[in-house]
């Protein structure tokens, strides 16, 4: 395989935030510490996040929440439903708290960020990895888990023992050679980054089945069965940097915005609403990321495990010029969706997307249509934005999202917004 202009000198650590939607909840309810806590998914359905004594009760990831409600009260428990706003929150918090270790910060998931560490082989990198894990759970009350070695690949089982073991205290450095190898032959060759179930099936089928041997295969074994992407696997557990840090992650080239509804929903005026709450997350997506979007669809379904009649449909229409402007993007859903619904129906969910999304500074010119970019519209956005992200989301809402929102998922656990809004700040006593 060919190495030529790949680093061996890179170091690279992954901070990880342990049952983050969990230690969350624990982060303002200290009396959920050391009970078995999970966070059930939309409508209070399937576990999403389980602490550790949920794992140590045998329940999956994914599992239905009312199957294991009666064992996990049993045990002392709880369960709880999903807090995004909450969530989001503390997640930025965590983000800038690492920001202040380095300044090559890529933000990976909600929970998870890669900080680059080249030109710090002067520290003692392990002890470096437990400061960053005491200043973050200090600071925010979450609890991480730090891996560094010279490659994200790497970096990834360093973490992923950091937390698994308890006598590294939550961080693990792989920078030598012997440690790397003691790390990869403990590894299963299906929990390495890049190896989904096909490939573990398929390397375990050719008798490799630790990320040691998957480093050590030969060259001709890779060439001739693995894609780039394993290519890259394999030059990454080698130490070769494949997978560069990317401090600004490209735009979305399309925005999705859906929910299953709390109750089964049969008349257009609910509808309605969902659809505008739909379209105003989506667009304020695009302009967060300083784009337009082309092309506009809306979807509506019916519970398809539920008997009875079924109803699955979509309607789309091209956006010109290009926009981002709420109001207008709303009128045209609403029309879309007068279009698309049929009565007599139970529906379950609606749902919006944008596509042929453009940066702003792409958008073509027009001499029929007015871009909303160059007229008050744009001004108006931005002033609803900046005043939505300073007191918080819909301070500013439009009138067709209604007020009581009945058909919202169903969240009857749902612990209060303690970062996000002012009535539910935690209280001193």
């Amino acid at each position: 395989m060919n190495t030529t202009g790949l680093s061996r000198d890179n170091i690279v650590a992954l901070v990880d935030c342990n049952n983050f939607y969990v230690s969350c909840e624990r982060a303002f309810n200290p009396d959920l510490a050391g009970k078995p806590v999970a966070v059930l998914s939309n409508n209070d359905g399937c576990l999403v996040s389980r602490s550790q004594e949920i794992k140590d009760l045998k329940i999956p990831m994914g599992a239905p929440g009312f199957k294991y409600e009666a064992l996990i009260k049993k045990h002392g428990g709880t369960l709880l439903s999903s807090n995004y706003a909450l969530y989001g929150d503390m997640s930025a918090r965590v983000m800038e708290v690492l920001s202040m270790f380095t300044p090559d910060l890529e933000i990976y998931s909600i929970d998870e960020a890669f900080l680059g560490l080249t030109g710090f082989q002067t520290r003692d990198l392990e002890e470096y990895g437990r400061k960053i894990k005491h200043t973050v759970q200090k600071w925010t009350g979450i609890p991480v888990s730090v891996g560094i070695s010279r490659t994200k690949t790497l970096a990834k089982i360093a973490n992923h023992h950091a937390k698994k073991i308890p006598a590294f205290k939550g961080s693990l450095c792989l920078m030598t050679e012997e440690r790397i190898e003691k790390a990869l032959e403990r590894t299963p060759v299906g929990e390495v980054w890049g190896i989904g179930r096909q490939y573990d099936k398929f390397l375990r089928q050719n008798r490799i089945e630790t990320a040691l041997q998957l480093r050590d295969v030969e060259d001709k074994f890779v060439d001739h069965y693995m894609t780039s992407v394993g290519h890259k696997t394999v030059l990454e557990l080698r130490g070769y940097a494949c997978v560069d840090l990317d401090d600004a992650p490209s735009a979305k080239k399309s925005i999705v915005n859906s929910r299953s509804f709390g109750k089964q929903v049969s008349e257009l005026s609910e509808l309605r609403e969902a659809v505008s709450n739909y379209i105003t997350r989506a667009a304020e997506k695009l302009r967060k990321q300083k784009s337009v979007a082309g092309h506009m669809m809306v979807f509506l379904s019916t519970n398809r495990f539920k008997e009875g009649p079924q109803y699955n449909n979509s309607i789309s229409t091209t956006l010109f010029p290009p926009s981002a402007y709420t109001p207008e993007l709303i009128r045209i859903a609403l029309n879309l969706l007068d279009e698309l619904y049929l009565p007599g129906f139970e529906y379950k969910k609606a749902g919006v997307m944008f596509a042929d999304i453009m940066s702003e500074a792409d958008v073509p010119l027009s001499f029929i249509e007015e871009c909303y970019l160059d007229d008050k519209r744009k001004q108006l956005m931005d002033i609803v934005d900046k005043l939505n992200r300073k007191h918080g989301q819909d301070t500013l809402f439009y009138a067709s999202s209604g007020i009581q929102k009945n058909w919202q998922m169903r969240r009857v656990r749902l612990s209060p917004y303690y970062t996000t809004r002012w009535n539910d700040l935690p209280k001193v006593k």
